[in-house]
């Protein structure tokens, strides 16, 4: 299992928000690549970025700094945030990014994210961000009634190479990740499970690690590497510890061994 560092990115700042409200930021770094360097000098093996201004206005908008995180880093960058049509995912992979992330056009668009993945087989990852067990798109700002599960059962088989799966209500709040719920969709569909929101420390990481061979291969931290409340050092030594059929599943899904 991989520890994979976020840098959520809006109006070109390094920023962590709470439950997904865009109000609620904290600014980290005015200068994004260092923070990306920080991480690379800390063990990451690989690094989540989220254009987070792109998610709510449905395209591109701070393509200038993920460019400058993507020169200053020589480990794979997966993106997410404002992807809406094949052109953007090409311009992304053409600019150096390992792996793309889809997330509201999974819902509004899901024929688009079949020929993305067969066009781009393991190159696309859906992000799957969910409310009360229900899918939220546009950047967290609108619930649907659908649940996580069904959604990602229709795109197995189809080239995507991961699914993220985010709890809203945990994310940048401290408190644990949804280890029922990530396990649950984990079990219910072949494609393998990143695991996103509530960290809070080392204890987090290692209640993650119980449920890898449900098919959990990685897990997304933000706010807690961000103060202090994990080592990210620490982190990345335990999972290489624990480590067991994760590098077989990494090398058939373009997600580098832990």
């Amino acid at each position: 299992m991989i520890v994979i560092p976020a840098i959520d990115l809006k109006n070109g700042h390094c920023v962590r928000l709470e439950q997904g409200e865009m109000l609620k930021e904290t600014v980290y770094s005015d200068i994004p690549e260092e923070m990306a360097l920080k991480w690379y000098e800390s063990g990451a093996e690989r690094l989540h970025l989220v254009d987070l201004d792109g998610a709510v206005k449905g395209r591109p908008i701070n393509r200038d700094v993920i460019e400058r995180i993507v020169r200053a880093v020589p480990i794979p960058v997966q993106l997410g945030g404002g992807i809406r049509d094949i052109k953007t995912v090409h311009a992304y992979l053409d600019l150096g990014i390992h792996q793309v992330i889809l997330g509201t056009v999974v819902y509004k668009d899901p024929e688009f994210v079949i020929q993305a993945g067969k066009e781009f087989p393991d190159r696309i990852i859906l992000g799957i961000d969910a409310k009360r067990g229900k899918v939220a798109i546009e950047g967290w700002t609108e619930e649907t009634d659908i649940s996580p599960v069904k959604m990602a059962a229709e795109f197995e088989n189809t080239g995507i190479a991961a699914v993220i799966y985010t709890d809203i209500q945990r994310d940048g709040m401290g408190t644990g990740p949804n280890i029922k719920a990530t396990k649950e969709l984990a079990e219910a569909i072949d494609i393998p499970v990143i695991a996103s929101g509530g960290i809070s420390g080392i204890e987090d990481i290692e209640e993650l690690l119980t449920i890898a061979d449900s098919g959990v291969i990685g897990m997304i931290t933000g706010k807690a590497i961000y103060e202090k409340t994990l080592d990210l050092s620490e982190a990345i030594k335990l999972t290489k510890k624990v480590e067991k059929n994760f590098p077989r599943q990494s090398s058939q899904n373009g997600i580098p061994d832990a």
